[in-house]
Order: C-alpha cells, then sequence, then structure tokens
C-alpha cells in the first residue's frame, strides 16, 4: 500500500514539476533569448503539417492569413537568432502561395480580404529587408510589389473619397466596410518599399493613404486613437471603436518607416510618439506593472478563451513591429525595450505547460500557464521571445532592415502582379489628380462586449 502511496504521490510531484518551470529566461543573456526562441518556435511548428506529403504548404486549417503571420515570424527568428532549421519550410511556404507573385493564389484570391493579402506581402517585405535567402523563380520584394501594385488598383475613389475596403470581391460579406487593418498595411507597406526603393510614388502613395486614415474617423489625431472600421453605408462617418493592438502596430511602424525615410520629419515623428503613448496605455495596462502586452480580449478566468483565431495573434505582430520600430526610429529605444523585455519575462512564466515540451499559454501577465494554448500562443512567444534581441544586434553595420543602398540584395520588379489580364507597367501605378481629391478583420461588436473592453481598458489605467 505505501508503495502505491508513494508512487502515486511522485507521479503528481513530477507532473506539477511540470507544469510549474517555464522557460528560464535572462532578458540579458542572447544566449537564453535564443534558447527561449528556439523552444516556442518548435512548439509554433509542431502544429504545423503543411511541409508533409499531401499536405498545402503555407496553409493553415481553416485560416489562410496566419500563414503570412507564422513565415514572417519564421523570417525575424532566423535574422535575430541566426538558427536556418526552419529556412527550408519557410521558403516554400512563401513561395507556394505567391499566387501570380502577388498572393492572390487562385485557389482562395474569391474569399479574401486585403488585409489578408498584405500579411504575406509584409512577409516577403521583412524577407527582403533581412536578405533572407531567396529561390530563383522569384524574388521577395518582386512579390512585396506584386501585392502593393494589386491593391494600389482596389484604390476605391468613388466612396468615402478612397481607401480600400476589407474584401477584395463585391460578394463577400464586408465589402461594404473600409477597415484599419487593411488600409494601414497598404500605407505600411509602401512605406517600406518608398525606404527600400527611393521610388516616390511608393512614399506618395504612403502619404495618401494615411492622409486618408485621418480623413475619415480611423486615426484619431486629437490623442491618437484609432478606431477598427468605418462603413461605406455611412460615407465613413460613422466608426466601429473596437481597439486591437494591431491597428496601432500597423501604423506606427509605417510611420517609423516614413520617419527614416526623411531623416527624422517632426510629422512622422509626431505620428509614432502619439500612437506608442496609446499603445502604452490601452495594451500595457498599469494593472500588470506597465510593461506586459495585454490583448483586450484576453479572458480573466483560466481556461476560458474569449481571443478568437484572429486575434490571439496580435501580439505577435506588435512585439515584432516595436523592435523594427527601434531599428528604422533608434530615438524610441528606450522606451520600448522595457516594454519588449517586461513581455518577454512574462512569456516565459506561460511557456510552462506540461513536459516534455514546453507547452506556451496566452496570457502574459499570469505568473503560470493558463491552458491556452496553441500555434498563435507559441507564435506570439517567439516573436517577443526574439524582439529582445535588438540591444545585441546594435551597431552591427549589417543590422536590417537593408535597403537597396545599404545591402539589400533582393531584386525588384515594378511590374510585378499586373499580370497578362491587366495593363502592363514599367513603373507602380502614379496617383492621378482625381486620386488626390481624396484626402481587421472587421469585428462588430455587441454593446456588451465593447462596454466589457472599455472596462477593461479604464480598469488597466
Amino acid at each position: 500500500m505505501w508503495s502505491s502511496f508513494w508512487s502515486i504521490a511522485l507521479t503528481v510531484w513530477l507532473t506539477l514539476g511540470r507544469l510549474t518551470a517555464g522557460i528560464q529566461l535572462d532578458i540579458n543573456d542572447p544566449e537564453s533569448i535564443k534558447d527561449a526562441a528556439a523552444t516556442a518556435a518548435y512548439g509554433m511548428m509542431s502544429y504545423y503539417h503543411g511541409n508533409e506529403s499531401g499536405q498545402i504548404p503555407g496553409k493553415l486549417p481553416g485560416t489562410w492569413w496566419t500563414g503570412g503571420e507564422v513565415f514572417m515570424a519564421l523570417v525575424q527568428y532566423w535574422y535575430w537568432t541566426g538558427d536556418t532549421s526552419y529556412n527550408d519550410v519557410t521558403k516554400q511556404a512563401l513561395i507556394w502561395q505567391k499566387g501570380h507573385n502577388d498572393y492572390l493564389p487562385d485557389n482562395y484570391t474569391q474569399d479574401l480580404g486585403n488585409d489578408d493579402q498584405v500579411f504575406w506581402g509584409l512577409a516577403a517585405m521583412t524577407a527582403a529587408e533581412l536578405n533572407f535567402p531567396e529561390d530563383e523563380e522569384v524574388s521577395w520584394l518582386a512579390l512585396a510589389q506584386g501585392v502593393f501594385n494589386t491593391q494600389a488598383e482596389k484604390w476605391d475613389p468613388d466612396t468615402c473619397n478612397g481607401g480600400l475596403r476589407w474584401q477584395r470581391n463585391s460578394w463577400n460579406g464586408g465589402y461594404d466596410l473600409k477597415n484599419s487593418v487593411s488600409n494601414g498595411g497598404f500605407f505600411q507597406l509602401a512605406a517600406r518599399l518608398a525606404r527600400y526603393t527611393k521610388n516616390e510614388t511608393y512614399s506618395e502613395w504612403a502619404e495618401k493613404a494615411f492622409t486618408w486614415a485621418t480623413s475619415v474617423p480611423l486615426i484619431i489625431e486629437k490623442g491618437w486613437t484609432i478606431n477598427d472600421l468605418v462603413t461605406v453605408e455611412s460615407n465613413c462617418k460613422a466608426p466601429n471603436q473596437m481597439q486591437w493592438s494591431y491597428n496601432y502596430g500597423i501604423y506606427f511602424n509605417g510611420a517609423a518607416y516614413m520617419y527614416n525615410l526623411t531623416n527624422g520629419d517632426s510629422k512622422w515623428q509626431n505620428v509614432v510618439e502619439g500612437l506608442l503613448n496609446t499603445t502604452w496605455r490601452n495594451f500595457f495596462p498599469k494593472e500588470y506593472g506597465g510593461n506586459i502586452m495585454v490583448e483586450p480580449c484576453e479572458p480573466q478566468k483560466p481556461g476560458v478563451v474569449e481571443c478568437d483565431g484572429n486575434q490571439s495573434t496580435f501580439k505577435s505582430l506588435v512585439t515584432a513591429w516595436l523592435a523594427f520600430t527601434t531599428t528604422v526610429m533608434p530615438n524610441t529605444l528606450d522606451q520600448i525595450l522595457p516594454k519588449l523585455q517586461g513581455s518577454a519575462e512574462g512569456a516565459a512564466k506561460q511557456c510552462s505547460g506540461p513536459s516534455p515540451d514546453k507547452i506556451c499559454g496566452q496570457r502574459w501577465y499570469l505568473d503560470k500557464y493558463d491552458g491556452v494554448t496553441g500555434l498563435r500562443e507559441h507564435m506570439c512567444a517567439l516573436s517577443v521571445f526574439t524582439a529582445n534581441m535588438v540591444p545585441f544586434k546594435t551597431g552591427n553595420r549589417e543590422q536590417g532592415p537593408l535597403t537597396a543602398d545599404t545591402g539589400g540584395t533582393s531584386k525588384g520588379d515594378p511590374s510585378a502582379g499586373t499580370g497578362s489580364h491587366k495593363p502592363e507597367k514599367d513603373e507602380p501605378r502614379e496617383i492621378t489628380t482625381g486620386d488626390r481629391v481624396g484626402a481587421s478583420f472587421a469585428t462588430v461588436a455587441v454593446v456588451g462586449i465593447w462596454l466589457g473592453i472599455v472596462a477593461f481598458m479604464m480598469t488597466g489605467d
């Protein structure tokens, strides 16, 4: 009997040990950060099967755009850590889903939003800026240009004086919405292409896209808040005020690139500083010390999942964009780094699920594993760990993001994505006089959810 008792006790003790031992992270040791990132990357890729026989490279069950996030995160992982373990699978996915060099693959195009497409374009742009090894078939820069070209053609001056609709096709629900993430993605991509190529057409489009977003109640310059979407039916005057971190990140990172491109224009400095201040207030609540990122949808009760499959990825995007903001706008490092460090330490504690592999949870503000896990939670942990390599790359003359003038080797194709069914262009589409007249996935929330999130943010202050 006693032997049985001690056997059970030992099993319980070992199980508890497996559940409480998080990733051991020394935020001041680059090797410790790399080890943590490797653990999270392994956990993330344990959910991916696109490289297996009979599967579709780059495609995840139930979603397409998240693949762009996953492989963008792996490009960044390679860059920050030097680990090439996932380079082949990353390259395979980014090429397989390229469509007609525009990330509009025939199997999915009929159902895609502009935001879906742009995340793959941003992944390709990241690969170009970091000199990720290329395939001879097509360059990363050309793929990013293909996305830009096909999105510029969707600019809609006939309603609300401009902007991109959420959906690309009129038969899809959401076509009558114009949202922050679609327009912000186009803005960021244009800004990054402008910096990489020094082509003024891209910078003109970036200026135009940002100006339009401030002309409707998407970006509110007084107080620097970003609403989720506006409706065409209201002439883009009635906003959905849901607050999501990636709406802020997609704009402040694009603005940081514009700051760098314009050699420190105060306009873009004000944009970045204003949006960062709101980001700190909304998504780094003082309730948890002010340095740990929290998405408003994250539940308060362990084991209850309230963030959907899209929202649970936002921390991956925002932490990566914070890191790259410091590289193109170095004067932001002192305020951004503590947020990245605090979030990484929180993520390390959450990566304490059952062994033998460290299973990463969702809510970084909790000291123990919360039981909410999956590919997205590991991706968020991966991104925040790799983002903390920023101070160890500083001063490296080959530090990205690169440009064509500073060591970037990816060669462009300004006509990429135009295809034989569209007019061929030697340059990106020019802004016309008519264009100049005009200056998220949508979450149509019920009042109760909105009030709950407002209450969350208020208590976070």
